[in-house]
């Protein structure tokens, strides 16, 4: 029998094949598998009150995160990922369930998380390296020591020759470079981060997250990266938690099934391109009620009066 052409071959092939693991990837899963948890999250909810009366961001999150695994959030508008990473870092308290980090319970920010931005939330009037060492120094560190380590860290982002330069004075690309050292320079147990390359033009953002795997093999870090690109979410990730909105609750924890070390040409390939669509149907499924599509559709008012139609 003749076989559908790749286009319209149906979505449990696209299931197969994002679910098909190589032996090597099935070996790496099971290694991360097998190390300690640093993050856990138990039956965590989350619901604001307003005069209108309350809304459920957030419900019955169980997920787990190990050590030195590098996790991606991912989820439609408005399905909690912001309010859920900022629970995380102790900036936000959840209404039900519990944050563990290695154990205990999160009550509040702490020295052993790391907080990235999508805005680069440096200090303006302190030098490259100076916003680097702000943090050890606020934790106790002599300054001759916060400045040994700020140097560490800048060599290891790539900005040693901008140390005296300001937040000002840098693209946008290397300003998020300075926010990354920033929250590692107090060597937390795990790196939160939240759309930090959503604010960078495509060819920055893409050298922005080859920097960050390369971070993140060299350093003992575990990472949460919440985006809401497809592509990014396959491209850095070990695990991709989906969320779906209103209120936030986990629909799919996805292995990722693409090797590592990854590389921009694994973004054709059909484990990188499964994957994603496995993503996106979960996010934008299909609507069938054609009716309920054309009541989205917004109004479009014609402007012009012109002979010839463009369409």
């Amino acid at each position: 029998m003749k076989q559908p052409p790749s286009s319209v071959r149906s979505l449990p092939a696209q299931e197969a094949l994002y679910q098909r693991q190589s032996p090597a990837v099935a070996e790496r899963f099971a290694r991360i598998h097998a190390r300690e948890v640093v993050l856990e999250l138990r039956q965590l909810g989350k619901t604001f009150s307003t005069a209108s009366g309350d809304t459920e961001a957030l419900r019955g999150i169980d997920f787990m995160v190990h050590r030195r695994e590098f996790v991606c959030v991912i989820g439609p508008s408005g399905c909690g990922k912001s309010t859920l990473i900022r629970i995380l870092a102790g900036l936000e308290k959840a209404s039900s369930g519990q944050v563990l980090l290695d154990g205990a319970p999160v009550t509040g920010p702490g020295h052993d998380r790391g907080m990235v931005f999508q805005g680069y939330s440096l200090f303006p009037w302190l030098t490259v390296k100076g916003n680097v060492m702000f943090g050890p120094q606020v934790a106790g560190s002599s300054r001759t020591m916060a400045e040994g380590h700020a140097r560490e860290w800048l060599e290891l982002v790539g900005l040693t020759k901008f140390a005296d330069a300001y937040p000002h004075q840098l693209s946008g690309g290397m300003r998020q470079r300075v926010a990354i050292a920033r929250a590692l320079a107090n060597q937390p147990r795990i790196l939160l981060m939240d759309e930090p390359f959503g604010a960078l033009d495509t060819q920055t953002r893409a050298r922005m997250q080859k920097h960050l795997l390369d971070i993140w093999r060299n350093i003992d870090i575990t990472v949460l990266f919440i985006t809401h690109d497809l592509e990014e979410a396959v491209y850095l990730a070990d695990r991709i938690l989906v969320l779906k909105a209103h209120p936030g609750e986990v629909q799919e924890i996805i292995e990722v099934p693409v090797p590592r070390p990854r590389s921009a040409a694994q973004m054709t390939g059909p484990e990188f391109q499964a994957t994603k669509a496995r993503i996106e149907e979960l996010i934008h499924p299909p609507r069938a009620d054609s009716a309920e599509q054309e009541s989205d559709a917004l109004p479009m008012i014609r402007l012009t009066d012109v002979a010839d139609n463009v369409e």
